[in-house]
């Protein structure tokens, strides 16, 4: 909707690739929260949707599709970069559990912490299971300290997409109450 327009209902459906019945309740409850408004025209956000927006842009920086690894459950796999938001890893499972009810498989959540991605709760390096994956993550994504990549897996690209921005979101929530997080 940021880039696009205004944006009709139908074609809000393929782009998400959500039936009408789903894409209905979605619009509804974003305008419910003041996120979106439509008309004749379509779907557009509005100043707070903006804000929300340029708010999870600056957060969740870099995506990528990724092979899978030991550290992944399916053949599809999206990594996102959420920038700050390490004090808000518990066990991973909260990113796992997000992922899981948008329709992925799971998510896999890794931490940058010393130079190294570190799996929790343990915080193992996650070097030892999946040295090439780990090097590509970090060449291709460059986090920093303190910033957490989730990697969403599924049978197909979408749902490995979606589950790992749902658990980039679930992140940035858990973060803002933590007061971790803008």
């Amino acid at each position: 909707m940021e880039s696009e327009g205004p944006i009709g209902r139908m074609k809000l459906s393929k782009t998400l690739g959500l039936g009408e019945g789903t894409t209905r309740t979605l619009v509804r409850h974003l305008e419910k929260e003041g996120l979106i408004k439509s008309s004749k025209a379509g779907i557009v956000l509005t100043d707070s949707g903006r804000n929300l927006h340029s708010n999870l842009k600056s957060k969740i920086a870099e995506r990528i599709g990724i092979q899978q690894s030991s550290l992944t459950i399916g053949p599809f796999n999206v990594a996102i970069v959420v920038k700050e938001v390490a004090g808000a890893i518990k066990s991973g499972l909260e990113q796992r559990d997000a992922a899981i009810m948008i329709g992925a498989m799971g998510a896999t959540t890794l931490i940058f912490s010393n130079g190294k991605l570190k799996m929790p709760p343990v915080n193992e390096d996650a070097s030892r299971k999946a040295p090439t994956m780990c090097k590509e993550l970090v060449s291709k994504l460059k986090p920093q300290e303190g910033d957490v990549i989730v990697i969403g897996s599924a049978s197909n690209k979408l749902a490995a997409e979606l589950g790992a921005i749902a658990a980039a979101i679930e992140t940035l929530k858990v973060a803002n109450k933590m007061g971790k997080a803008d």
